[in-house]
C-alpha cells in the first residue's frame, strides 16, 4: 500500500543541488555566514520584498532570538492555536504568554479581543498567520501603535504570501519564517527573521553567534543559531522553484475545494480575495453533532488506507502538560473548539489529483455515508 503523508518536502534535482554545493569543496567554508548564506539572505530580501533578512538554523531560534533582540518584558499577547514553538519561545525568554482567542473564519487571532488582553505589563503582540491565512494586519497595527506595543508575526506558515500587493513580512516590527522540511519553502531545517530597523539586525547577528561583537570582544550572552552552507545551498535551489511549487499546490487546494465544499458537515478553508496565498495547508473543520468523534473517525479511517492526515493544531498550547494549571482554557473557547475538530489533509506540490479524489471520497463515505465514491 502506497502511503500518503500530510506533506512532503520539495527538493531540487540531485544534479542541481550537487552543482550548488560543489563550490563548498573549493572554499572549505561550511558555516559562519559563508558565501551561500549571504547570497540566500539577499535573494530572500528580494523575494519577500523586505529590507533585511537574518538567517537562522531553524524557525524556533529565529523567533526566540527575535523576542530577545527586542528586549521584551512582562507579558506578550499571542494565541494558543499554534505550534509549540510559539509559546515556548515566549516562555523561554522569561515572559508570560497571554492567550487571546482566535476567530472562526480563518483561525487567526481575534483582533476584537486583543485590547481586553492588554495590561500595564504588556510589551508585545505575537500574532500567528495560520495555514497561509493571514492575520488582520491593519487592525493589529492600529492597536500596537495606540498602546505602543511591538509586533512580531509568527509567519512560519506564510512564506511567499502577499497581501494587497505587499509581502506579508512587510508588516509589524518583525516576522519570522520557518524553513523546515515540511514548509512551502525549505532549507532542510532553517528559519529567518525579517525586520526593518538596522539595530535589530545587529542584535540578531550577535545573539545567533554567541554574543560575539569582534574577534576579541564578547559583550553579550548569545546562542549558536547560525545557518550552515549546505542548508543555504538547498534554499538557493528551492527558491528558484518555489513559485512553480505554489502553482502546483494551488491545483491540489482547488481540487479539494471542488470535492468537499458542498459537504455540510465540514468547513473548508477559503482564501481571502486580497491575499495571494501559498496554499500551505488544507484544513477542514468538522461541525454539527458529535464532531470530535467524526474528526477522529476520519483520521483513523484515512490511516487504515495509508493516508496520514494531521490533527493540527491539537492540542492547544495552553493545555500542554508542561503548562498544567497555568492558563484558563475557558478564555479561548473558539480555539478549543477548532482544535478539537480540525484535520489537515495531505497537500504538497506533487500530490496526484487522483489521490485528492481518493481522500475526498473516503471523507464523504464517512461523514455522509456517500456510497457513490
Amino acid at each position: 500500500m502506497r502511503e500518503i503523508y500530510v506533506t512532503r518536502p520539495s527538493m531540487p534535482s540531485k544534479e542541481e543541488y550537487y552543482e550548488e554545493i560543489s563550490t563548498i569543496w573549493d572554499t572549505h567554508v561550511l558555516t559562519n555566514m559563508g558565501e551561500k548564506h549571504n547570497k540566500l539572505e539577499r535573494r530572500l530580501e528580494e523575494y519577500l520584498k523586505v529590507p533585511n533578512v537574518s538567517l537562522f538554523c531553524n524557525g524556533h531560534m529565529a523567533l526566540e532570538l527575535a523576542i530577545q533582540a527586542m528586549d521584551l518584558t512582562g507579558e506578550v499577547i499571542t494565541t494558543p492555536f499554534t505550534f509549540a514553538s510559539t509559546t515556548h519561545a515566549i516562555v523561554r525568554n522569561g515572559l508570560t504568554p497571554v492567550f487571546c482567542d482566535i476567530n472562526e473564519n480563518d483561525y487567526t487571532i481575534d483582533v476584537s479581543k486583543i485590547e481586553s488582553c492588554i495590561t500595564q505589563k504588556t510589551s508585545a503582540i505575537i500574532p500567528v498567520h495560520v495555514y497561509g491565512n493571514i492575520c488582520d494586519v491593519e487592525a493589529i497595527d492600529k492597536i500596537a501603535k495606540q498602546y505602543k506595543l511591538k509586533v512580531i508575526y509568527d509567519a512560519a506558515h506564510a512564506f511567499g504570501v502577499n497581501y494587497r500587493g505587499k509581502g506579508i513580512a512587510e508588516f509589524g516590527d518583525a516576522s519570522i519564517f520557518s524553513f523546515h522540511a515540511t514548509k512551502v519553502f525549505n532549507t532542510i531545517e532553517g528559519g529567518a527573521v525579517c525586520y526593518a530597523e538596522p539595530q535589530i539586525g545587529e542584535r540578531l547577528y550577535q545573539l545567533k553567534n554567541f554574543g560575539i561583537q569582534s574577534e576579541t570582544i564578547v559583550n553579550g550572552i548569545g546562542a549558536n543559531a547560525k545557518m550552515n552552507e549546505f542548508q543555504a545551498a538547498m534554499g538557493l535551489c528551492n527558491l528558484r522553484h518555489v513559485d512553480g511549487q505554489i502553482t502546483k499546490r494551488k491545483k491540489v487546494f482547488q481540487r479539494y475545494i471542488e470535492n468537499l465544499a458542498d459537504i455540510k458537515q465540514i468547513k473548508v478553508n477559503m482564501v481571502n480575495p486580497y491575499v495571494a496565498s501559498n496554499y500551505a495547508y488544507f484544513p477542514i473543520v468538522f461541525k454539527n453533532g458529535n464532531v470530535e468523534k467524526i474528526r477522529d473517525t476520519v483520521y483513523d479511517e484515512l490511516k487504515l488506507h495509508g493516508i496520514y492526515a494531521r490533527k493540527y493544531f491539537y492540542p492547544l498550547t495552553n493545555t500542554f502538560e508542561c503548562y498544567h494549571g497555568m492558563f484558563d482554557v475557558s478564555k479561548t473557547p473558539v480555539a478549543l473548539n477548532i482544535s478539537g475538530n480540525v484535520l489537515t489533509l495531505p497537500l504538497y506540490a506533487d500530490l496526484e489529483l487522483s489521490d485528492v479524489d481518493k481522500i475526498s471520497c473516503l471523507i464523504k463515505k464517512i461523514v455522509r455515508s456517500d456510497s457513490r465514491c
